[in-house]
């Protein structure tokens, strides 16, 4: 099968994926294996790829954001049978016997495991995957759309969830990518007041499409506080300007799983109450509810297509902010 592997992180301006011809993946014991269609592009790859994450299997295949319909199965499958469209997130396994996984934090398991970083993902024309760590997508989704909505769209409601957003407040996303785009749609079914703040002038004009009130740079003064607030961009001087613009009692989300050191915080900028909270993986249960949601909606990303053989050059468009929306590899 073709795959995009990593055998050394290197900055993206390299090309450091490299198209090869490896042996298609066996299913073992109640796994799957999919013949993906598409896998979803997201900052995590970046950061994989040009080492701004340690690297835990060398080599491997990024990508975390998988559709594809099962092909073959091992022994003791329950879930699924071949022919099933399913999707495959992130968190690819966890231990389940620990604090965090009996008390609903299996986000946080010390031994969990992950699609794309240590386990060979989704820039690839097949996976393997536990049948407990996979989802079935609803019929009305769409191959090509559906992608990025298991990390993009997971993560960006779990985002949602922890800012501790509430049906009709005012929300402020912070950077405008894959991630904010989805988030926007879920937050105007909850009728927020949204407020976007983004560099990328193609990006506040995508917001507007999406019906932000209220979009501009991040010095700019949006016309109200912010009651909740989502930081996508992973420019810790941005937690600064934000907290200057939160309400009393309202909480910041941090989505990103790499961000740059934040610079010293004045204490009145957290007084009355303000909270900083990070967003870390997300949970089985997480998927289940955004799918659900997102059905209802309905959610409809915007995506930019690339063919396999142009993983790196999507990568670096991804870097400079000049994807609108989602970008997706067709496998």
């Amino acid at each position: 099968m073709r795959a995009a592997i990593l055998k050394k992180q290197k900055p993206i301006e390299e090309n450091p994926l490299e198209i090869v011809e490896i042996s298609e993946p066996v299913p073992e014991n109640r796994e799957i294996r999919v013949k993906i269609s598409y896998c979803g592009i997201c900052h995590t790859d970046l950061h994989i790829v040009k080492g701004d994450l340690p690297l835990k299997k060398i080599p491997v295949i990024p990508g975390h954001q998988i559709i594809g319909i099962v092909d073959k199965m091992g022994n003791g499958v329950k879930k699924f049978k071949e022919g099933d469209r399913v999707g495959i997130p992130w968190l690819n396994s966890t231990c389940g016997r620990c604090y965090y996984c009996k008390n609903g934090m299996e986000n946080l398991c010390d031994g969990a495991k992950f699609t794309g970083y240590h386990v060979d993902g989704g820039y690839s024309e097949y996976t393997v995957v536990s049948e407990d760590f996979a989802y079935k997508v609803p019929e009305e989704f769409v191959d090509i759309k559906t992608a990025p909505l298991f990390c993009a769209g997971v993560i960006g409601f779990r985002a949602l969830r922890l800012s501790n957003v509430r049906e009709g407040s005012i929300l402020g996303l912070f950077g405008f990518g894959a991630s904010a785009h989805i988030v926007i749609q879920v937050a105007k079914y909850l009728n927020c007041r949204v407020f976007v703040f983004s560099r990328s002038e193609k990006h506040r004009k995508m917001a507007e499409k999406l019906g932000a009130e209220w979009t501009g740079t991040i010095n700019d003064k949006p016309p109200d506080s912010i009651e909740s607030g989502i930081i996508f961009a992973p420019a810790g001087d941005i937690v600064i300007e934000a907290l200057k613009i939160l309400k009393k009692g309202g909480t910041l989300a941090l989505a990103g799983i790499y961000m740059s050191p934040i610079p010293g915080i004045e204490y009145k900028l957290i007084y009355n109450e303000r909270s900083i909270k990070s967003v870390a993986n997300s949970t089985r249960q997480d998927v289940i509810d955004f799918l659900e949601i997102a059905r209802k909606v309905p959610v409809h990303p915007e995506v930019q297509v690339f063919p396999l053989e142009q993983a790196n050059h999507a990568l670096t468009l991804l870097k400079h902010g000049k994807i609108n929306g989602a970008g997706v590899l067709q496998i």
